[in-house]
């Protein structure tokens, strides 16, 4: 495990700057914003803040506060954040981001749990925190194979326990990360104490059960609905991702218009997404796609998980061609369920998986909850995992 620096190159920031100031703007239809796509007016604005007034350096120092690292896990180079604890018997948690994001995602919260007293909470409900990349984001290296979705939760654990020596911890994780989280309490279920979600992996809309409840039924049908009107980026994603990766890897301004249109989309911002993201915390996040070449990897996930083999699907816990799943996990299971969220999964649907023991209904916040809601995020992990310290 050695310690790890974020520095971007110098020449990756002149060819960004020129690539910014040679881009081909594209054709919006009067009349049009946001409901084709990222609006060309904001867009234009971005990049031009991009140019004039951003400055990767001032984030890149804010980011290196951090204790940041990068150790092989079975032959892939993960980068993470290892922030130790201020309090009497800090608590080890591992957090795992989603797409489109990274390790960004926890920058605000980590704080927040590492030293809650400087926060107005209990010192005893310190966390040592770990957060690291997926493999193909951000920092950490890229995978070697398309299934290597199905094998995160095992490099986890590996990293908890035989990296960083701790036998016992907590997993929290939302998008990707829930996903991540629940591999983590099925195979690990020996380190795994709790887990904290904020939604119920995606994957389980594949074991629509025989007997739905009607809160369920109305839960399949806005998915549906979702799906239809949103869900074409994870299909492109799922199926040809290559064709788009070059274009999104070639062109900053093509990436910026990919990412920022989700940030809108799926936070509690009300159609204005600055009112939860300000640009320079938009760019960040887009800057570690560019600088470090990863939105073609970041697909991985999405291509690795539709075309899985059924072989696979079998040694995840699904028999019958995905149609009958194994039963919940017995790992104590949390669920902070923020209203602007992609997903609104009823309690009994989330029990059919998992060992719920707790259920939080959040007043505000969306999909990047720990961005858009700190405080109350953190609050809800100290409380869920206050029994099992």
């Amino acid at each position: 495990m050695s310690p790890f620096k974020i520095d971007v190159a110098p020449d990756v920031l002149i060819d960004l700057n020129h690539r910014l100031t040679n881009t081909r703007w594209s054709y919006q239809v009067e009349g049009t914003a946001w409901e084709v796509g990222t609006d060309l007016n904001y867009l234009r604005q971005l990049v031009t803040y991009w140019q004039d007034q951003y400055d990767w350096r001032t984030h890149e120092a804010a980011l290196n506060r951090f204790a940041h690292f990068k150790t092989p896990v079975d032959d892939i180079g993960i980068h993470f954040i290892h922030q130790r604890g201020h309090g009497p018997d800090p608590f080890p948690l591992i957090l795992t981001h989603g797409y489109p994001d990274s390790f960004l995602r926890f920058a605000k919260i980590i704080p927040m749990l590492t030293d809650p007293a400087r926060f107005g909470a209990d010192p005893e409900d310190s966390f040592d925190v770990v957060v690291p990349d997926l493999p193909g984001y951000g920092f950490s290296d890229r995978p070697p194979t398309s299934d290597t979705v199905f094998h995160i939760g095992d490099l986890w654990a590996q990293l908890m326990t035989d990296v960083l020596g701790y036998q016992k911890f907590g997993a929290h994780g939302g998008d990707w990360g829930s996903t991540v989280t629940e591999q983590l309490a099925h195979h690990h279920a020996r380190s795994v104490v709790a887990i904290h979600l904020t939604d119920v992996p995606f994957g389980h809309l594949f074991q629509k059960p025989d007997d739905p409840s009607e809160a369920e039924k109305k839960f399949f049908r806005r998915n549906e609905e979702w799906m239809q009107k949103e869900g074409a980026y994870a299909l492109i994603q799922s199926t040809k991702p290559q064709s788009l990766a070059q274009g999104l890897n070639d062109s900053p301004t093509g990436l910026a218009a990919w990412i920022v249109e989700k940030y809108r989309a799926w936070s509690d911002c009300g159609g204005a997404v600055e009112s939860r993201f300000t640009k320079d915390e938009l760019l960040t996040q887009i800057m570690i796609y560019w600088a470090t070449q990863t939105i073609g990897s970041s697909f991985l996930t999405y291509y690795g998980y539709a075309n899985a083999s059924a072989l696979t699907w079998i040694k995840e816990g699904a028999i019958d061609e995905i149609k009958k799943w194994t039963g919940p996990a017995q790992v104590p299971a949390a669920f902070a369920l923020f209203p602007a969220d992609i997903s609104h999964p009823p309690r009994e649907w989330a029990e059919r998986f998992f060992n719920v023991q707790r259920w939080t209904r959040m007043p505000r916040g969306g999909h990047f909850a720990a961005m858009e809601e700190p405080e109350l995020l953190a609050a809800d992990l100290r409380a869920c995992f206050r029994p099992y310290r």
